[in-house]
This record gives C-alpha cells, sequence and structure tokens, in this order.
C-alpha cells in the first residue's frame, strides 16, 4: 500500500478520507472474489470430511464383508499352563482334550573342548568346519567367538552358534539346530586346524526330537510345537510336557465380535447421515461453503440406502432388516441385538451369506449387503472418484480465481499510486493558491491604510 498522503494544512480537504473511500469503492468486485474464494475452501474442506466419513464407513463395511470377518471364534481352557491356543474364522466349534507327551525340541552339540578365553586365544588357524552338509571355511587366525561369528554368517547354515561359559576360565562352542525336530538334526565333521583346536565328542548334548501330542485320543507327533492343523481352524501351543495333565480346549463362535463389528458400521453410518443433516441445517441459516444442495450429497446417500435396503441370496434371512438392522422414522440406522443374536443362533449360515454373499465382483467387492456398501462407497472415495474429482474442480477454481485476485490486487495498487500522486498534486496547488490569496489580501489591506 502507498505511504499516506501529507497535507499542508493550508485546507480543510482530508484527501487521505477520499483517497481511502474512493479505493473501497473500487476494491468491492476484489472483496467478491476473496469472498467467493473463501467460500470455495468451505466446500472443499466439506468434501474432505465427508470423504473421511465415507472412508470409515466403508472400512466398517469391510470387516462385515467376507465370511471370517462375520463368523469369529474363541477358545477357552481347562488350564493355560500346557498349551495356548487361537481360533480363526475356519474353525470348527467342538471340544478337544489335549494330552502333551513331548515338546519339540532342537539338537544341542557342545565342544567338549573349552578354552580360558574366548576373544584371544586362537582355536583354529585353517581348515573347516561341516554342519549339516554346509561346510564352515578357515583362511586365518580365529578366537571362539570369532569362529562363533563366521559360522552365523555362513548361508543356509542349519544351526545358531553362541559361545557359553560353562565354569570359570572355561568356554565352549555351542551349536542349536534352527528349527526342533528330528528332521532338523545335524551331524558334523570337524576338520579345523591348527590353534588350540576345538573339539566334539558324541552324543549331543540334546537330541532333536519331535513333539507328541494326544487330541481326543488321536496321537500328534509334529517338528513343531506350534500345531496349525491338529484342531480345524485353530493354531495350537504345545507349552509344557506333562503325560498325566488333560487340557479341555473348548471352541464356540463368538457373536459378540460380530455384533461389535455392526455396532460400528451403525455409528459409521449415523455419523455420515450427522453430516448431511449439518450440511442442511447450515444453508438453512444462510451458512456459505457447505453441500447441502450438491447432488453428490444426495447421490452418496441414496446409494446407501439401497445397497442396505436390497435383498441378498434367498436363504433364510435375505434383508438386513431381517435381522434387527434397519432404519428408523429420521433415516438413522438402528441394530436390535437381540434379533441379531437370535439369526445367528437360528441360522448362522443365512446371515454370513447375507452379509458377505457367495461371490466376487470384478473391483474385489463381495455380493453381499456390506460388500455391496463397500462397492458403492468406492465410487466417491477412490482416485478419480465423485469426492475426489469435486474437490479436483474446486482446487482449479480456486487457483483461477487466486490469479484473479493477483491482477486485480496489482491493478488496484497502481490506481491508488495514480490518485494518491493526483491528490498530493491537487493540495499543492490549493496550498500555492490560498498562498497568494494571502498575499492578495495584505497588499490591498496596505494600500487602503495608505490612502
Amino acid at each position: 500500500m502507498s505511504s499516506p498522503i501529507t497535507l499542508s494544512n493550508f485546507n480543510s480537504i482530508d484527501f487521505t478520507v477520499i483517497l481511502n473511500a474512493v479505493m473501497q469503492q473500487a476494491s468491492q468486485p476484489l472483496t467478491a472474489l476473496q469472498t467467493k474464494q473463501t467460500n470455495l475452501a468451505m466446500e472443499n474442506n466439506a468434501y474432505g470430511v465427508l470423504a473421511s466419513r465415507l472412508g470409515s464407513l466403508e472400512t466398517a463395511a469391510a470387516g462385515l464383508s467376507t465370511s471370517s470377518a462375520v463368523t469369529q471364534y474363541t477358545s477357552t481352557l481347562s488350564d493355560a499352563g500346557s498349551v495356548a491356543v487361537t481360533a480363526n474364522g475356519d474353525a470348527v466349534p467342538g471340544t478337544y482334550d489335549v494330552i502333551v507327551n513331548r515338546l519339540a525340541k532342537s539338537q544341542v552339540t557342545a565342544s567338549s573342548s573349552s578354552t580360558a578365553d574366548a576373544d584371544t586365544i586362537a582355536v583354529a588357524t585353517g581348515g573347516s568346519l561341516t554342519i549339516g552338509g554346509v561346510a564352515v571355511t578357515v583362511s586365518g587366525s580365529l578366537t571362539l567367538a570369532a569362529l562363533a561369528k563366521q559360522i552365523n554368517s555362513t548361508a543356509n547354515i542349519p544351526v545358531t552358534a553362541s559361545v557359553v561359559q560353562s565354569a570359570p576360565g572355561a568356554f565352549r562352542l555351542v551349536l542349536t539346530s534352527t528349527n526342533t525336530g528330528a528332521a532338523n538334526a545335524f551331524a558334523m565333521t570337524n576338520g579345523l586346524t591348527g590353534g588350540s583346536g576345538v573339539a566334539f565328542t558324541d552324543p549331543p548334548a540334546q537330541d532333536a526330537v519331535d513333539a507328541l501330542a494326544t487330541i481326543n485320543s488321536l496321537a500328534i507327533t509334529s517338528s513343531s510345537n506350534t500345531l496349525t492343523s491338529a484342531i480345524p481352524g485353530a493354531t495350537l501351543s504345545l507349552l509344557h510336557a506333562d503325560p498325566l495333565k488333560t487340557t479341555t480346549v473348548t471352541v464356540a463362535a463368538d457373536d459378540s465380535s460380530t455384533i461389535t463389528n455392526v455396532k460400528t458400521f451403525v455409528s459409521a453410518y449415523n455419523d455420515l447421515m450427522k453430516f448431511v443433516s449439518d450440511q442442511s441445517t447450515a444453508a438453512a441459516n444462510g451458512e456459505p461453503g457447505t453441500l447441502a444442495h450438491e447432488a453428490l450429497l444426495r447421490q452418496a446417500r441414496g446409494a446407501l440406502r439401497s445397497a442396505l435396503g436390497g435383498s441378498y441370496g434367498s436363504s433364510t434371512f435375505a434383508h438386513l432388516a431381517e435381522i434387527g438392522i434397519g432404519f428408523n422414522q429420521t433415516g438413522l440406522l438402528t441394530l436390535t441385538t437381540a434379533a441379531l443374536s437370535s439369526a445367528l443362533s437360528q441360522d448362522r449360515a443365512s446371515v454370513v451369506a447375507l452379509f458377505s454373499g457367495t461371490a466376487t465382483n470384478s473391483d474385489g467387492f463381495t455380493n453381499g449387503a456390506f460388500g455391496t456398501v463397500q462397492s458403492a462407497i468406492d465410487e466417491f472415495t477412490r482416485a478419480g472418484g465423485f469426492v475426489a474429482s469435486a474437490q479436483s474442480q474446486l482446487t482449479a477454481q480456486g487457483s483461477r480465481l487466486d490469479t484473479q485476485i493477483g491482477d486485480m490486487q496489482g491493478r488496484l495498487a497502481v490506481q491508488r499510486a495514480a490518485l494518491q500522486q493526483q491528490y498530493i498534486a491537487a493540495d499543492q496547488a490549493m496550498t500555492q493558491l490560498k498562498s497568494q490569496s494571502g498575499t492578495l489580501s495584505s497588499m490591498s489591506t496596505t494600500q487602503t491604510a495608505a490612502r
């Protein structure tokens, strides 16, 4: 902005006030553009909130659109000391008596020789140590700790090496098979030369053995203590061996997870509807930058209501309203928990089919109720979708307005500077005229007095 006009104080005209008034009038188109720019930014922000609400709803729908997500299982143990169990969506409800006769173990082989120090005494200067068919070649002086490091850095070696202090002044090399089970036992060929030497003798400190368990009187053998197929749809971890102890594992459907997921979806849907309602209220109150009159908002609401009110499958339950998920008089989604629990007990497979459908479309969404909801929302939220396109248009309009505003501000600055110079010149001219008037008046008074 130009500097204020300095007045001569010889006249009573305040040219600064005049200049500001003229520029205020001239700036009205600029103010209109700036207001429009602010409204566009508010509208763009509203689209951002809409995208966030739609995204939350889409995530909640995804949590109900697959059979495994709908059918959750929980497992309980009569005693947690011997085993642990985790059930997944493919579990088979039932009771399983588990006896852990033996845990799977890794082979552990320790050197029979020892050194007084692990870091300074050379135990080998050449040769090789073959472990499970993999050769560790030594070329140069190696301490016990360096030998362990070289073993661990050898590709495809089936063991891990460590140095253990077995007694004061006695350090030994310990080799442990990477995996448990008899199939992972390893043989050794010691061809190390030089140094103080490293000797190994049979038998190993611990043999590699398989786990032995009994589940519902069926003998199970496993190279691992993690059993993934002994109980259908569950992972059983063997923790402690006790042939005299029976642990009862119970696998049952967990309806609470499904109900919680439905509640999450209902809440997300109602949050979206509240946003839609708030936009209408704001527009009715004359607030700018709302989406109340945007067709996209009505399209989203209509697509969702259509998806949630549709018919899916031909089983016992084909509509969400039949299992307690429906709309109230204000258009909000409601859940009757008792009705959903009853439906799950009556025909769980039908509820699963209603939620997740029986097929997947080309976009990767299932053809059940919640897969259809996902597909409907995706039209709005995906890259290049309706919301992104609307925001891109608003951003483009904002960029054009930035250019127009910048250009207009430049023109107004030029206009202000020109007017300022004109008013300064006018002030100077008026000052000069007033001065001349004073001189003439003084001369007249002098002439009158002389007469």
